[in-house]
């Protein structure tokens, strides 16, 4: 009996360790198989690598994607629900939608204006209307500042910037909440001509003087025009140009190129994309103030502005191409079923009386 009593006292007593063992061995477990002190979780207070993006991607769970979501203003955008595109179904047979460098050709039916607003304004763009009312041109700009009011990047801040040489006949126009407009005094011009190659100088100036701390994009159009249709920021790229009405069916040895090769703006007869419209162009506020610079500082080409305009896009190749769409003349050359819109038109007038006074 004294040597089981011995034996008893000398055995461990691991019995009663054994459910608490049991239980903590489990929790452990439990803990690895959920990732909580999985190696690959970073610990607290650590950064993983990467993780500045992490807010940009989506999050994901096993069996569960979390959306990505971008915080405008304090606010998330709404989940938007719109038709799948199809590869196989292009949204135009009739026309061309892409350059061969690969610019998409603006025309209607081939963006979603919800989708991309739904982009700018996530990314609280503000955009910059450029136009020139010298001397009597002024008699256009009310017509022009309504229908932008109307038609121009609805729901997007802008700035209407009107350089002229009358301010105090600049109209009062009723404007949206974030548009305001800026009247820039400048000198006239004793031609037409000579307003024509000048503006190019002012934009730029102006560029590297306000827009650049102003605005994120630029858009230049002629005063003697009225929007008419939607133009909103479908049209935004850094560096855009338009398809002129007059030639967007022409070969290129028809286009109204500078054909002195004395002329810095000069294109030989077998070389050109398309022939672009010298009064609606635009881009980045950077890449705007890079063209202007370098087409005003030249001699006087053919079509003036227009002609050192294509010059410098056939060497620095547009982002984006509007079609004619957005400059139309419809008095001149009717509405052809290929122009699904006629975005901004020409104003009728007489050339003549408007010029010279």
């Amino acid at each position: 009996m004294a040597e089981l009593l011995r034996t008893k006292a000398r055995k461990p007593q691991y019995c009663s360790l054994g459910p608490v063992a049991f239980l903590l061995i489990m929790i452990f477990l439990v803990f690895v198989g959920t990732g909580v002190l999985s190696p690959r979780m970073p610990m607290l207070g650590t950064r993983q690598e990467g993780a500045g993006e992490a807010a940009g991607k989506p999050i994901s769970l096993p069996g569960v994607t979390l959306p990505r979501y971008s915080v405008f203003q304090g606010h998330l955008p709404i989940r938007m629900v719109y038709p799948q595109p199809k590869v196989l179904k292009p949204s135009r047979k009739d026309v061309l939608v892409l350059t061969p460098w690969l610019a998409p050709i603006v025309w209607e039916g081939t963006f979603n204006i919800d989708i991309l607003n739904e982009q700018f304004r996530a990314q609280n763009v503000t955009i910059g209307l450029t136009v020139f009312a010298i001397k009597k041109y002024v008699v256009f700009l009310k017509l022009l500042l309504e229908t932008a009011e109307e038609h121009f990047m609805v729901g997007h801040e802008v700035n209407y910037y009107v350089f002229t040489d009358r301010p105090a006949a600049v109209p009062r126009v009723a404007l949206r909440g974030g548009r305001r407009p800026l009247v820039l005094e400048v000198p006239g011009a004793a031609r037409w001509q000579d307003v024509s190659m000048r503006r190019l100088g002012m934009i730029s100036s102006f560029c590297a003087q306000r827009f650049l701390h102003e605005v994120d994009f630029l858009v230049c159009t002629d005063v003697d025009m009225r929007f008419r249709d939607h133009v909103g920021v479908e049209i935004l790229s850094p560096r855009v140009a338009t398809l002129h009405p007059g030639f967007f069916r022409a070969a290129r040895r028809a286009f109204t190129y500078e054909r002195r090769p004395q002329s810095r703006a000069h294109i030989p007869r077998d070389q050109g994309d398309f022939y672009y419209s010298g009064a609606f162009f635009g881009g980045s506020v950077a890449e705007v103030q890079r063209l202007t610079a370098a087409c005003h500082r030249a001699i006087e080409a053919a079509w003036h502005d227009e002609s050192h305009l294509n010059r410098y896009l056939l060497d620095h190749k547009p982002t984006e191409v509007l079609s004619p769409e957005y400059m139309w003349d419809e008095r001149l050359l009717g509405w052809p079923a290929v122009m699904e819109k006629l975005r901004c038109v020409a104003v009728p007038k007489d050339h003549r009386e408007i010029r010279h006074r």
